[in-house]
């Protein structure tokens, strides 16, 4: 009898175990190549930023890359222990793993300190010299405390050291000025901006000084609203980069989009792109969708067609950028290729907060 309980209770341990890992949502989404310029070549799209809805611009972004140009991209996001997207979890990237075969790295993040070993994997691709494509508050992707002991600390400043430029402040005002962006005086023939039009973002300009080898793109017009056809403002600002020297916020115009090659410590280059607009809702513009596109072909020193296809392959509903206010309940999988998630399903905490207030 001793003997067939211990039988049954070691079955019930196998069907237990058998039947978490089948429950256990899959920590990652991969969405393998259509026949492209990419081919052959994977992407990692790393996700986790508490404010402007990267966990659901950069699925949106691999979905284009992998159907309409080539690219195998896996999707990476800040997981609760349950397996649910959870973009506060700053100490959290699931399948960290995948950035030992990524040929290059699409990067919305904010703030992250992810442990030692995820940061390792981080660091060796860096070091291979993979292109990098950067958007919104990855020029402040990682802050480690004080005295932390990894030794990954410098990644504070990951930002200014190969991007081209750190967190510094905001310039125009989220949810009062948009941005316009304007073409840098002669950047027009640049690879990066072919066929690129207007762009448009609500999310609002960043104060930035890029670092002098760093080629402008695009600079962010500040808009006295949240239309393109909004005027732009004429307010004086303080610059926090030079002592506060006070200047008309549009005079100059603060860069939004730059390149540079970034000779890593490892001895290789790292072909970068970094623009500070990025919110999941300034994805909406087509010319800013292009411009990303097309910064991923240059990563890659690819042919740049003369007018890239950035339709999006499901249709893109994203919530609106607010801290709080990612939808909850998701799971990798709820971004799978045929799936959309439609604006306020499920909605937003923050958004049923303001409802409330109704």
């Amino acid at each position: 009898m001793k003997i067939v309980r211990l039988i049954l209770g070691f079955c019930f341990l196998v069907f237990g175990a058998f039947r978490a890992a089948v429950a256990a949502p899959a920590p990652s989404i991969t969405y393998e190549a259509k026949p492209g310029a990419g081919e052959g070549r994977h992407i990692v799209f790393l996700t986790g930023d508490e404010e402007y809805r990267g966990e659901e611009g950069l699925p949106m972004l691999a979905k284009i890359l992998s159907q309409r140009h080539g690219f195998r991209c896996t999707v990476l996001f800040a997981l609760d222990a349950d397996g649910t997207i959870n973009p506060d979890a700053s100490a959290s990237v699931g399948d960290s793993a995948a950035l030992d075969t990524a040929d290059g790295i699409v990067m919305a993040l904010r703030f992250r300190r992810w442990p030692d070993a995820d940061m390792a994997r981080f660091a060796a691709a860096v070091a291979r010299g993979v292109p990098i494509v950067a958007l919104r508050t990855s020029t402040h992707a990682f802050r480690f405390p004080a005295g932390h002991p990894t030794a990954y600390a410098a990644f504070n400043d990951f930002g200014r050291n190969v991007l081209g430029e750190n967190w510094v402040s905001h310039w125009g005002a989220n949810r009062r000025g948009a941005t316009r962006g304007i073409i840098e005086p002669g950047a027009e023939a640049d690879p990066i901006l072919r066929c690129v039009a207007e762009i448009f973002g609500d999310s609002g300009v960043y104060e930035t000084h890029p670092v002098a080898d760093a080629r402008i793109l695009a600079r962010g017009q500040v808009l006295t609203g949240m239309k393109p056809t909004d005027a732009p403002d004429t307010k004086q600002r303080k610059v926090r980069h030079a002592d506060k020297i006070e200047q008309g916020i549009n005079d100059p115009m603060m860069p939004i989009a730059w390149w540079r090659l970034n000779k890593n410590e490892g001895g290789k280059t790292n072909r970068v792109f970094c623009t500070t607009m990025g919110a999941a809702t300034d994805l909406l513009s087509e010319g800013l969708r292009r411009m990303v596109v097309n910064a991923v072909l240059w990563g890659f020193e690819l042919e740049i067609p003369e007018k890239a296809d950035v339709r999006f392959v499901d249709p893109f509903e994203p919530a609106p950028y607010a801290f709080k206010g990612y939808r909850r309940g998701l799971v990798p999988a709820d971004h799978a290729l045929g799936k959309t998630l439609r604006a306020g399903e499920p909605r937003p905490a923050a958004e049923k907060k303001a409802k409330k207030k109704e």
